[in-house]
Order: C-alpha cells, then structure tokens, then sequence
C-alpha cells in the first residue's frame, strides 16, 4: 500500500485529538487523526462507569470555540459530556481514521517528515505507512488500564476487574468488595457499590486531600489572583474545618503539601467529595491499608490483617505507551509518556513534534495546548 502523506498527522481522537483537530480546522490546516479504537473519545464512550460526573465546574473542562449548552449543570454527567462530543465532533467536521494503532514513528532527515507505521486493527493487522511534517501525540494521561502485580492474585477466585470495566454496583449487591485505589474514581466507586448494597472497602495506601466540589471551585478561581502556596494554606485550613482535623481514625492522613502543590510537584489530584467521606466516617465504607499478598479470596494487607472478599476493582490509574513507538522524541515526554517541560511551555518538540493533553491539566490544559500547537503550525506554514 502506498504511503499516505499529511501536513499534520494528531494520534490520538480523545478530548485532547478533538480539540487540536478544532483549532487546526479554524485556521484551515488539513490534518489526519490516527485512532486505534472504533470509536472517538472511547474512554468516556466504552470505558467509564455510569454515575461518572467531570469534578470540575464545566467552564473548566469545554473545548476551543465551542462551550458548553447553557442548559447543562454546572457538573457535567457522563451522558452529557458524551453528548457535547458528538456535537463538537459534528460542528467541526472531525473525522478520525478509526482502527490504526501506531506501531512506530520515526524522524527522517532527508525528508523532514515523521514516519509512521499504524497496525489495521480492522483488516489482518497488517501494516500500513503514513508521513507527516506536524506530529502531534494526543494519546492521553488515561492510556493503558494499569493492575499492579500483587502476589496470589492469580488465585483469587472471584471476578477481578479495572475501573474502565466498572458501570455500577448492580449486580455486587451484598457482595464483599475491595476498591484497591483511592483516587477519584477509586471513591465514587466505592460510594457507588456502597449505595448499591455492596458491603465495600478501600485501600488508601498514601496520604491523600480531601476537598469539597465547592473548596475546588473556589480554589481555581484564587489562583487567578494568588500564588498557589496561601491557596493551598486556606483550601488546608477549610477542609479541616469540614471533615475534621483528625482523619487517622478513618485511616486516612493528609499530604504534608497543600493540594495544588501535590499537583504540581507530582500530578496528584486531589480528592473532590461527594459523599463518600460520609460513609467512610459512618463505618458503611472501610478504609484499609496497602495490600500485601493474596491467598484465595483472603487479602492481606500491609497492618498484618486480612480479609476475604468476592471482587476486587482495581482503581490504579493508568500508564503511557508512548516510549515504546514515538522513537525520535528526546525532549518531549519522559519515559511515562507525560510531557517533560512544566506548564505551560510543555507543548512542543523538535522537527515539527507536539504533545496535547500531557502536562497533568485535564480538559482545561488540553484546550490551551490545542491553540497553542495550531497557532505554531499556522506561524511554520
């Protein structure tokens, strides 16, 4: 098969691909989008569970050039936000090239193109070869569903599962379940099996903020007028005040850094509540320690206890697999697949390479970096 030449080639049709592909179409660059699922933004179409909200107030999360419905709630559902998608993709004319899995690419001298090799996920996985003078890698922070390995798991006879399996806690009522993960997701799933009927618990391995839907709100709107350290001092301060100085009788210790420094310094959002502290400090959820090993349905964990559960959802994040085919890259993203440089002058390579939607700042930071990588195209052409 002939090799297909673009001027920009965008890997990748999540929300930051969407977005990009937006920005490039306003200021008529024709562009390719590469995209190994079936479908665009098939986190949140396939892979995300039923009761899921955007943690952020929804002018934090749209999209170049095209806002939110006024009619939406200030946070958004899944089902809304899917919707919005659809509607962005259709308002600008995006048209992903589904089932090609980049396999490898590679910066070629002579021609001033990126190489790239895509597997047909459709037809024969066989290979096929495109070339562009613009790379812009939109794969995501949510990449590959990441299980650490634990020892015995392999004999753990109930169902075991990623949160991107998880709809809801339907068919685990009066099951015994073990979240393993207390990141945002880790927490509304557990809230969710809770008020199904599941008898649930939580593995909180390391210190973590909790804050309200309305403490984040008003913590990004002072950071507009105030550096981040005093915010995180009152957002601190306020979020003892309501869930208690004291959490280490629930098992749970705050960070000795404020939450936006945990998320600057490490990437580490922090907790946005809605309601599960409350059935944590009610005793109807469990927080336990890390996990050490597994034997059967019995889980052992890190304060020498153990107990047996009939599931385990694994709610452990995700990893990039960016390193194994972006070959060219040496200053981009390190070996996680997370942009190198700090916000917000993370956005760009050498010879035409660009990342959209790495730097750890959600939709907010995809859509400033989609401007950005289309206003330096636009400047090169």
């Amino acid at each position: 098969m002939a090799e297909a030449q673009e001027q920009v080639i965008i890997v990748g049709a999540g929300p930051s691909g969407l977005a990009t592909a937006a920005c490039l179409t306003q200021l008529s660059i024709p562009y390719m989008i590469l995209e190994r699922e079936d479908c665009f933004a098939s986190l949140w179409k396939k892979y995300s569970y039923d009761r899921l909200h955007l943690h952020l107030a929804k002018q934090y999360c749209q999209l170049p050039h095209f806002n939110f419905p006024s009619s939406c709630p200030t946070y958004v559902s899944l089902q809304d936000f899917i919707q919005y998608l659809d509607d962005y993709v259709s308002h600008f004319n995006i048209n992903p090239t589904y089932g090609k899995s980049v396999e490898s690419a590679v910066y070629d001298e002579p021609t001033k193109k990126w190489k790239i090799q895509a597997r047909n996920m459709f037809s024969s996985n066989q290979l096929e070869d495109f070339s562009c003078r613009f790379l812009i890698v939109a794969t995501g922070e949510t990449c590959d569903a990441f299980v650490p390995e634990i020892e015995g798991l392999n004999t753990f006879p109930g169902e075991k599962i990623h949160s991107t399996q998880y709809k809801n806690g339907d068919k685990f009522k009066e099951k015994t379940v073990l979240v393993i993960g207390s990141g945002n997701s880790g927490m509304e799933i557990a809230l969710d099996l809770a008020n199904y009927g599941a008898f649930t618990s939580i593995v909180v391995r390391s210190p973590i903020h909790i804050l309200s839907r309305e403490l984040t709100y008003m913590g990004l709107v002072l950071l507009n007028y105030v550096p981040y350290k005093y915010v995180d001092s009152l957002l601190t301060f306020l979020s003892k005040l309501v869930y208690g100085g004291d959490l280490t009788k629930y098992g749970i210790k705050r960070p000795e850094e404020g939450p936006f420094a945990s998320k600057v310094k490490y990437g580490k959002y922090p907790v946005i509540d809605v309601g599960t502290f409350q059935k944590i400090k009610s005793g109807v959820i469990q927080v336990l320690p890390a996990v050490t090993s597994i034997r059967g349905n019995h889980v052992m964990f890190e304060n020498g206890k153990e107990h047996p559960f009939d599931a385990i959802i694994f709610a452990t994040g995700f990893k990039r697999s960016t390193n194994q085919w972006l070959k060219d890259d040496d200053n981009l993203l390190n070996e996680d697949g997370i942009a190198k440089t700090s916000f917000p002058n993370h956005w760009k390579g050498k010879n035409g390479l660009y990342c959209s939607g790495l730097a750890r700042k959600g939709l907010y930071g995809a859509a400033l970096d989609a401007q950005n990588i289309a206003n330096d195209i636009k400047a090169l052409l």
